[in-house]
């Protein structure tokens, strides 16, 4: 019989949490955070005076591929033996934890290893490079079949699924030591310990590097892409088992098995996450949707019910006092094989490359044991299906999260702990302050704000309940506005969802779009899970009316939508060959479409601004496969101009903001980048590199550029003349 060997959280705690679990709105907060030094306030708290800066030197380069990084290793949960903490289970004492003003911190929780590497690169190897923390959570052992052979080779191979465990693992290690010292068999020190849900989990440090971690759940998989598996998490998620047992890996310092329950691995992941106090969270898509022919799910359903437990154990986080704020992003897993690629050859080369390592392409034996150096049925198709040559987030890629109120100060949103976090800039060169949290929690990524003709200012976005169990899942539209101009913002309005139930779409729906008519009545667009534009429309009495299907087919990705100088609304989406758009032919009528753009293949990350004639709107997106950026223009009910593409083009992936004036992108870097608009000659773009990493999308408008840094820091490249160049940081934290 498995025995637990941990002590577990107290009774009273357990209780605690349990509820919020079950009572607490939850969702994949936006891939980025805003950058503020000093605790967030609630939304009745004073603003905290402002603390700004603006470095005078860049940061320095990135360090040679065979050095560790020179960043020093922060204090923290893991700077002395594990079994020497003290205090709450799994966390170390609280003068050895980063407080809620620790520098950046990230952690990744996945399904199974290999999870990160193929959908989450390059953002890792960036996050090593810049010498940030980082702990990698895999949460089942990945044990498979327990063939670790070609598919050539699988049928003489002796199945050994705690062997095939530990060569996965043996493949992660050598990934990472690669990444972080540029030599695959960089050491690794590993030890068992206990976890808040009564398990045990092994957890490696990079020797050569500390900063870097990989904890091991060893939890058993599911087995299966989508088939019924009732053991597995998929299975524990619905009810269909009360525990699932471990599958520990050969060799690992984890000696005895154990069981979890549902709470138990909320607990688990929600107890690390008190361990390691990430600042940002790296996961996987809660609501891919499914083939509406099949109706299976479009993902797999470890991927899927993973990030479930893991949005579960960051609503009880969220309860708990003194944790630095965290954002969260999700990353799209195996839709991403239809879709065009959004690396340019460079980063996608360099991604396979740290694939084929795990893949033990070489076959070396230099890790020393007999199950293998690495994952033998990937070394047949390590690119996986074209996986090496993408990297693309479920969402959280809006360029609409900045507004100018009509004094001309500026508010930014994101969200923070699952709620609403707002800032604020008076008008005049005052300074940032915020955040401000709102109160209600679920919030997801990909908040989009619009200016209303009276002066408010107004936030959409989607949140995720969790109460109810598992029938009650679902994700709804949300939305909240001022009570003034320059007021505080009422409480959050429900406008429901096109979708039935989770079970036929898995919640599967875009992050919303919206236009706003002269008259102050909005349209609100998301796309739903049959790949088509939905749309509710705004009364004049403020009511809504019912849901209606816009068209469109196959479309992919979060719709974008912009309003012209004449009023007039636009909406666009894309499909995986070219782009959907919709248009008011006169102010305030209703969006009609769907119209072909005739434009190529994009990334579909889309961006749209207002022309700067003023007469239709700017359409930004990037060339496939290059990461070079593109734009084209419309008016009235076509396209006004044949693609533009910017000399000089800045690789990188993701959507690009263009503002009055100002271009910002994310580079193939990591980094921000930033150029005037306008520029002409064949150089293009005179582009400035902000050195430091960020989450989802930039926002740039006629002030400057605003970016959420992984550092949960809103941060700020002012555009006004005679303000010295570089960032600063925004607000306190």
């Amino acid at each position: 019989m498995p025995v637990r060997l941990r002590r577990r959280l107290s009774l009273s705690r357990r209780r605690t949490v349990s509820t919020a679990v079950t009572a607490v709105l939850v969702g994949g907060t936006f891939a980025g955070l805003l950058s503020v030094t000093g605790a967030p306030k609630t939304a009745a708290a004073q603003p905290a005076a402002p603390d700004v800066t603006v470095p005078a030197n860049p940061a320095p380069a990135r360090p040679p591929a065979t050095a560790p990084s020179p960043v020093p290793m922060a204090t923290g949960p893991d700077s002395q033996d594990p079994a020497s903490h003290s205090g709450t289970p799994g966390r170390p004492p609280a003068s050895t934890a980063p407080g809620a003003n620790s520098a950046t911190s990230v952690m990744q929780i996945v399904a199974h290893p290999d999870d990160d590497l193929y959908f989450m690169n390059p953002d890792i190897s960036q996050t090593i490079r810049s010498g940030t923390p980082l702990a990698a959570v895999y949460l089942t052992a990945g044990e498979s079949d327990g063939v670790n052979a070609r598919p050539r080779d699988a049928a003489a191979a002796k199945a050994d699924k705690a062997g095939y465990a530990e060569a996965r693992q043996n493949g992660i290690r050598a990934a990472y030591s690669e990444m972080a010292t540029g030599s695959r068999t960089s050491p690794w020190d590993r030890v068992a310990i206990p976890t808040a849900g009564g398990g045990l989990a092994e957890l490696d440090t990079l020797r050569a590097d500390p900063k870097i971690k990989l904890v091991w759940l060893q939890i058993r998989e599911a087995g299966s892409t989508n088939l019924s598996r009732p053991h597995s998490l998929n299975g524990l998620w619905h009810g269909l088992i009360g525990t699932l047992e471990s599958q520990r890996s050969s060799g690992t310092p984890v000696t005895t098995d154990f069981r979890y329950t549902k709470d138990e691995v909320v607990a688990t992941i929600a107890g690390l996450l008190d361990r390691f106090r990430p600042t940002f969270v790296r996961m996987q898509d809660p609501s891919p949707g499914t083939d509406p022919k099949t109706g299976r799910i479009r993902d797999h359903q470890d991927h899927l019910y993973g990030a479930r437990f893991a949005q579960a154990a960051l609503a009880r986080y969220a309860e708990l006092p003194g944790h630095p704020r965290v954002g969260v992003q999700n990353y799209l897993g195996y839709p991403t094989s239809v879709l065009p690629h959004t690396l340019d050859p460079e980063t996608a080369g360099d991604k396979l490359k740290t694939l084929k390592t795990y893949a033990w392409l070489d076959g070396v034996n230099d890790c020393g044991t007999p199950a293998g150096c690495g994952d033998l049925k990937v070394a047949a198709r390590p690119a996986g299906r074209g996986w090496t040559a993408t990297v693309r987030y479920a969402r959280g890629t809006s360029t609409s999260w900045v507004q100018r109120d009509r004094d001309g100060g500026l508010h930014a949103f994101s969200v923070l702990d699952g709620r609403l976090a707002a800032w604020h800039k008076p008008a005049g060169g005052g300074a940032w302050s915020g955040p401000t949290l709102l109160p209600g929690g679920g919030m997801d990524t990909g908040v989009t704000s619009v200016s209303l003709p009276d002066g408010r200012i107004a936030v959409y976005g989607t949140r995720t309940l969790l109460a109810g169990g598992p029938a009650g899942y679902r994700r709804e539209v949300v939305s909240t506005e001022q009570t003034a101009p320059g007021g505080a913002f009422g409480p959050w309005r429900s406008l429901g969802t096109p979708e039935r139930n989770d079970v036929t779409g898995t919640s599967d729906i875009s992050a919303p779009a919206v236009t706003v008519g002269a008259d102050g009545r909005a349209t609100l667009v998301l796309r739903d899970s049959l790949r088509r534009l939905t749309a509710r429309e705004q009364g004049a009495d403020g009511g809504w009316g019912p849901w209606r299907v816009l068209g469109g087919a196959d479309v992919v990705g979060d719709p974008v939508a912009a309003t012209d100088g004449r009023g007039r609304g636009y909406v666009f989406a894309s499909t995986a060959k070219t782009v959907l758009f919709w248009a008011q032919h006169v102010p305030g009528g209703p969006l009609t479409g769907p119209a072909l753009t005739a434009l190529p293949p994009t990334t579909l990350a889309l961006s749209a601004s207002p022309a700067p004639n003023g007469d239709g709107v700017r359409l930004w997106f990037r060339k496939p496969a290059s990461g070079n950026l593109r734009s084209a223009d419309f008016s009235g009910v076509g396209p006004v101009s044949p693609v533009t593409e910017l000399p000089g083009g800045l690789a990188g992936f993701g959507p690009v903001s263009g503002g009055d004036g100002l271009l910002a992108v994310r580079s193939r870097t990591g980094f921000l980048a930033t150029a005037p608009q306008g520029r002409t000659g064949a150089t293009g773009p005179a582009w400035k590199l902000e050195r430091f990493l960020f989450a989802g999308a930039p926002d740039a408008g006629a002030d400057g550029v605003a970016a959420i840094g992984l550092d949960g820091r809103l941060h700020w490249t002012p555009a006004e003349p005679g303000v010295p160049a570089g960032r600063g940081v925004a607000a306190g934290r």
